[in-house]
């Protein structure tokens, strides 16, 4: 019997899609190592076999160390996937912004999936395994009041395109999902808390469609959710085949020979 595949998720709270996912991989046969700052707040997996449960949080250079500790001690040294979900909303002007709750901002959504990766390469790489980066559309467009937050989730798909030709000589297969957002604040409170008048896709059709990905090793950036298929139109320009990109991107590199 083939051994069970492994992922580690961050930010598995109740009711969130890192939730949703941490179910979702339990349920395809993985064993799930489901991480948060606070582990009692991933009751809603209390119970499942084959899920482990651990403190994480990724701007804690000790948290992550040890997540990998304890993943290792579990595989052998490997790991199938790891999924950056966790993360954190934020909402304000821009000429109101506490450019220290920026800095955190930035810690959390951009600094800390890179930590987190460069920490667990060795297991993704041993496993030629997936890096999954749960981004979200709002880094395609230009929302009043969230443009703090969009821009840390831009960043950090294009640390994931590039880590997908840098890991990919490696055999690792690096994923981003573009999400929509809750939205924004007072006229914000309500639109922060859903209440926009905007569809949702549903928790747990999200996480299986990003589980079909994973399962299927599709590699680059997939668009999930209610009009994310119109933005994504909208938002591109030309349509230039994602092989021909990768191509040119590394010539001259020497990307093309390491890792053989």
């Amino acid at each position: 019997m083939a051994a069970r595949k492994t992922v580690l998720i961050t930010g598995c709270s109740d009711g969130g899609i890192g939730s949703a996912l941490a179910a979702t991989f339990q349920q395809r046969g993985y064993h799930v190592f489901a991480t948060a700052r606070d582990p009692s707040k991933m009751r809603g997996l209390d119970g499942l076999p084959n899920v482990t449960f651990l403190t994480l949080d990724i701007v804690k250079s000790d948290d992550i160390k040890a997540a990998v500790e304890a993943v290792a001690k579990h595989t052998g040294g490997t790991l199938d996937c790891v999924v950056s979900n966790a993360g954190r909303n934020h909402f304000m002007p821009i000429l109101d912004e506490d450019l220290d709750v920026v800095r955190r901002l930035f810690e959390i959504n951009f600094i800390g999936p890179i930590a987190l990766t460069q920490a667990f390469a060795p297991l993704l790489i041993k496993a030629q395994g997936m890096a999954v980066y749960i981004a979200s559309i709002s880094g395609h467009l230009n929302i009043p009041y969230m443009g703090t937050y969009a821009a840390s989730k831009a960043s950090i798909e294009i640390v994931a395109e590039t880590l997908r030709l840098e890991l990919g000589s490696f055999g690792v297969g690096v994923l981003e999902t573009n999400r929509l957002y809750k939205s924004i604040e007072s006229t914000f409170v309500n639109r922060a808390q859903g209440n926009d008048g905007m569809p949702r896709t549903d928790t747990m059709e999200y996480a299986n469609a990003v589980v079909d990905d994973v399962v299927k090793r599709t590699s680059g950036r997939v668009w999930y959710g209610s009009n994310a298929d119109r933005v994504k139109m909208s938002t591109t320009a030309t349509e230039v085949l994602q092989s021909a990109m990768d191509a040119g991107a590394v010539i001259g590199t020497g990307l093309d020979a390491v890792g053989k």
